[in-house]
């Protein structure tokens, strides 16, 4: 073979290696970054992952919100009408957080069947509901509630 040709076929085949490498690595790294939205309809079912990071939503179910005397710990319940998951959360809850309100928390579903977020996103106006929580919420013949009117 000619060395000009060899010379270039090994240039053409370490750039090919090289693209393809740098391919897998995005590829990998944007896997890991994907967190997947589940209803909680699909984590009692068993549908959602163990101990990988992914987003449940719904509404917040009336009355089962408990708050730690001593820390920021915080266990509430999660429903979308159909079944319900509770979520633990250490940290500040967000002002807009309430029950009776549509939130996403992103977190690790545990062996219990627990949701431990890490992250909780409330709605930010009176009209707004995550796109993922409404969504589910008809898939589950349920419309969200409307909003509470304030007097005044």
């Amino acid at each position: 073979m000619n060395p000009l040709r060899k010379k270039r076929l090994l240039i053409i085949l370490a750039i090919l290696v090289g693209v393809g490498a740098a391919v897998g690595l995005a590829l990998s790294a944007l896997q890991q970054n994907i967190n997947l939205f589940y209803t909680p309809t699909q984590i009692a079912n068993g549908e959602a992952p163990q101990d990988t990071r992914i987003r449940a939503g719904g509404m917040v179910q009336e009355g089962s919100l408990q708050r730690s005397g001593d820390s920021l710990d915080v266990r509430f319940v999660v429903t979308d009408f159909n079944k319900s998951v509770t979520i633990t959360y250490r940290g500040i809850l967000p002002d807009l957080f309430r029950e009776g309100q549509g939130i996403v928390a992103l977190g690790k579903l545990n062996a219990q069947g627990v949701v431990v977020a890490d992250e909780v996103l409330a709605k930010h106006d009176e009209k707004y509901m995550p796109p993922e929580v409404t969504k589910a919420l008809n898939d589950s013949g349920q419309s969200a509630p409307a909003p509470a009117k304030k007097e005044g």
